[in-house]
């Protein structure tokens, strides 16, 4: 089969981004390989994370105009992760598309639910408190997996169900959509349009 990857540079006023995906590694195709530098460690750790548990190889580095602060930087790296996992991805056949992932940290336990089918959307719930962690905004996270779902074309609902220390459920909520993407993106086995619409369809519009 075609192994699945993309490589994708995203240049603005405001950040320089380059990524590499694979979302096929393992023994039958390349090892793993990890390697993430924003500029903003606790996001280099949810996407290390995100990358780690959904089973990709992912290199992203980014320079971005941090003497401002981390929203341009956050944002970009979503926009153009969830662009090149779209374009890894490729037409919605073959694979489960749909995935749920639950993820515990300590107290803290998260719920993701994945539809790759291109029609964007995405509700997030994280219950976090405070304003920082690190150096990442807090509320940039939510805008983080708002961004990256807009630009894949997935459906995906993140749900922090209980916890106490930020960190913990941030991280939670980023291993459980890893979780819910690795099942989503599992091949079946066979060149099948997931859905009721049809092949011709989903052939015109690429909506499920």
């Amino acid at each position: 089969m075609t192994l699945r990857e993309a490589t994708l540079d995203r240049r603005t006023n405001e950040t320089k981004i380059h990524v590499y995906i694979a979302l096929d590694v393992g023994p039958s195709h390349a090892p793993q390989r990890i390697s993430v530098k924003t500029g903003i460690g606790f996001l280099d750790h949810m996407l290390h994370a995100l990358a780690k548990h959904g089973g990709f190889s992912l290199e992203l580095t980014c320079e971005g105009d941090l003497w401002i602060d981390d929203h341009h930087t956050a944002e970009d790296c979503a926009i153009a992760l969830g662009a090149a996992f779209k374009q890894a991805l490729g037409p919605i056949r073959g694979v489960r598309r749909f995935g749920t992932g639950h993820a515990p940290l300590d107290e803290s336990l998260s719920r993701a639910v994945v539809d790759l089918s291109s029609r964007p959307y995405c509700h997030t719930s994280l219950q976090l408190r405070r304003e920082k962690i690190g150096e990442l905004s807090c509320e940039m996270i939510p805008h983080v997996f708002h961004s990256f779902a807009t630009e894949a074309g997935i459906t995906l609902h993140v749900d922090v169900l209980h916890g106490s220390n930020d960190h913990h459920k941030a991280e939670s909520a980023f291993k459980a959509t890893a979780l819910a993407l690795k099942e989503a993106i599992t091949r079946t086995g066979t060149d099948d349009v997931p859905s009721t619409k049809g092949r011709s369809q989903h052939l015109t519009t690429g909506v499920l």
